[in-house]
C-alpha cells in the first residue's frame, strides 16, 4: 500500500535522477538486459518500458536486474496492467492518464505512479487527490512547451514529466520550464540500433542526453 503523497515522492526522486526517462518499446527479450545496460552506463538510470508489445512483461523482468537501473511499467491502462507489471518487477509506473480504478490498483499495489494529464482540470483533479508529480502527454499534440509553461503559472506546485513527440532537438525548451523534472523520449533507443544490437550507439545517444541541462 502506498499513498498518493508518498507515490509521488517516489516517483520525483526517479524522475529527478537524469534529464531523460527513455521511453522503450522492445519487442524481444534478449534485447532486454543489454539495452538497459547501455542506457544505464550512458547516465539514464530510469527506464519506462512500455506495455505495447507481448514481451514487455519479460522485458521489465530482466532489466530488473540490471545493476543501477530502475525499471517502470508504462501504458498502465487497466488494473490488471498494474498487477502484472509489479509481479514482473516494475519499480514504477506511468499511464497516458489516470482513472480512479488505475490510481486504486497502483495505491494498492504499493506502485509509484506518475500520472498522466494534458489539461490544467486533469493536473488539478490528481493535484486533489494528492499527486503533484505528473506525466504531460501527448506533449507535442497538447501545445508543447508553451503550454505546459502556461498551465504552470497558476500551478507552481505541480511538476511535470512530458512525453509524446520530444526529441533532442526540442527537449531543452521544455527542461528549461521550471516545472519540469525531466523528460521522457524513445529517440536514445532506436529501433534500428537495438536490432542491430549496437549497444555503443545507444549508450551514446544517453550519454548525449544525460548531459542535457535542466
Amino acid at each position: 500500500m502506498i499513498t498518493a503523497k508518498a507515490a509521488s515522492a517516489r516517483a520525483w526522486e526517479i524522475c529527478n535522477l537524469a534529464p531523460i526517462v527513455p521511453v522503450l518499446v522492445v519487442e524481444d527479450v534478449a534485447h532486454a538486459r543489454p539495452l538497459a545496460e547501455a542506457l544505464v552506463a550512458g547516465g539514464l538510470p530510469a527506464l519506462e518500458v512500455t506495455l505495447r508489445t507481448p514481451a514487455a512483461l519479460d522485458v521489465i523482468a530482466a532489466m530488473a536486474k540490471v545493476e543501477g537501473g530502475v525499471v517502470g511499467a508504462g501504458t498502465l491502462v487497466t488494473p490488471d496492467d498494474v498487477y502484472a507489471a509489479k509481479e514482473a518487477g516494475a519499480q514504477f509506473g506511468v499511464s497516458p492518464g489516470a482513472t480512479d480504478a488505475l490510481i486504486a490498483a497502483c495505491e494498492a499495489e504499493g506502485l509509484p505512479l506518475l500520472p498522466g494529464a494534458a489539461t490544467a482540470s486533469e493536473a488539478m483533479a490528481l493535484l486533489e487527490r494528492g499527486y503533484d508529480m505528473l506525466k504531460f502527454f501527448p506533449a507535442e499534440a497538447s501545445g508543447g512547451a508553451p503550454a505546459l509553461k502556461a498551465i504552470g503559472a497558476p500551478l507552481p506546485q505541480i511538476s511535470f514529466c512530458p512525453t509524446g513527440g520530444v526529441s533532442m532537438g526540442n527537449a531543452n525548451s521544455y527542461l528549461s520550464l521550471p516545472n519540469v523534472v525531466c523528460a521522457g523520449g524513445s529517440w536514445v533507443a532506436p529501433k534500428d540500433l537495438v536490432q542491430a544490437g549496437d549497444w555503443a550507439g545507444i549508450e551514446a545517444l544517453a550519454r548525449e542526453a544525460a548531459a542535457l541541462p535542466r
